[in-house]
């Protein structure tokens, strides 16, 4: 028994000293270019997949597709999503381009994530993914309807509906290209 137990710990030791000069050695790519190898993309998105799901027991998911959610929820995301995950007929800026992983386009997806699953994911954001967390800053209420807009309007739009509903609530909420071409116009103003 005791042999087995010394085996264990010199194993745990040299495993330890082996991770820690990887680690020290600079080898690891670190690069947002660089796609993770196949162990770290399988670690990444068991432990996202398995943290995300112990934390929705607690989510009581309200009654979802109301109209009254929409509006709201698409003058959220359209203030703060749609620059990395596009919308309708708008693609992504260009700084979405350099993220990894890249941020996904619900408006394509046939494979939406469960409701629980999304007001998390908005309220909490994903670590080292570039989303950010939006629970400081939004109430659940708000969460949710971005989280209705998404899930049950927004994949049904087309690019032409998505244009109107812009122009429709553009006191409200502005495209990021609308917002660059006025910040373009400010600055030509030499």
């Amino acid at each position: 028994m005791k042999k087995i137990i010394v085996t264990v710990i010199t194993t745990l030791v040299v495993l330890a000293v082996l991770f820690t000069a990887y680690i020290y050695s600079g080898m690891y790519d670190v690069s947002q270019l660089t796609p993770h190898n196949g162990l770290t993309k399988w670690m990444i998105r068991t432990t996202k997949h398995k943290s995300i799901n112990s934390r929705l027991k607690d989510i009581q998911v309200p009654a979802l597709n109301d109209t009254a959610n929409f509006v709201e929820g698409f003058e959220h995301y359209n203030e703060m999503c749609v620059m990395c995950h596009g919308a309708p007929g708008i693609e992504p800026m260009e700084m979405a381009k350099g993220l990894y992983p890249r941020p996904p386009k619900f408006y394509k997806a046939d494979d939406q994530p469960d409701p629980d699953e999304s007001f998390w994911i908005i309220k909490n954001g994903i670590k080292m993914t570039s989303m950010p967390g939006y629970g400081p800053t939004h109430d659940d209420k708000k969460i949710w309807a971005i989280t209705d807009f998404f899930l049950n309007k927004m994949s049904k739009m087309t690019p032409e509906e998505y244009q109107a509903w812009i122009k429709k609530y553009s006191e409200k909420s502005e495209t990021p290209e609308s917002k660059s071409s006025e910040v373009k116009e400010e600055g030509d103003k030499d």
